[in-house]
């Protein structure tokens, strides 16, 4: 899932540096990172937990969910306030690519 998120983000970004100059690539590379960066964080928040039972599943599953979101909020927030070139469709696109391109993999099966 991080690979097709990754591959997806790259292409992105070459066209918006084609499309608009490097802030739009760099725009990209950073739609897509908040993404990466927010799935790596549900993994890594799930693994910690020991969950015992179906019940202990869903409550891990729910709060690494969480820790997804709130990594999420943050990081759009941090690259809204501190890339003062952002190019907002270039980030946007790539943001909601990534993010529908997860639920993507979760319904094909290689």
């Amino acid at each position: 899932m991080l690979l097709w998120q990754a591959v997806a983000t790259a292409a992105v970004a070459v066209l918006a540096g084609f499309w608009a100059g490097g802030d739009a690539a760099w725009s990209a590379v950073l739609g897509g990172t908040v993404n990466l960066a927010a799935n790596a964080m549900y993994g890594f928040a799930y693994g910690l937990m020991r969950p015992t039972g179906p019940g202990g599943a869903v409550i891990a599953a729910v709060r690494a969910e969480a820790s997804k979101i709130l990594l999420v909020l943050l990081l759009l927030l941090a690259v809204v306030v501190l890339f003062r070139e952002l190019v907002l469709a270039a980030f946007l696109a790539t943001f909601i690519l990534t993010a529908l391109l997860f639920r993507l993999v979760l319904i094909v099966r290689d």
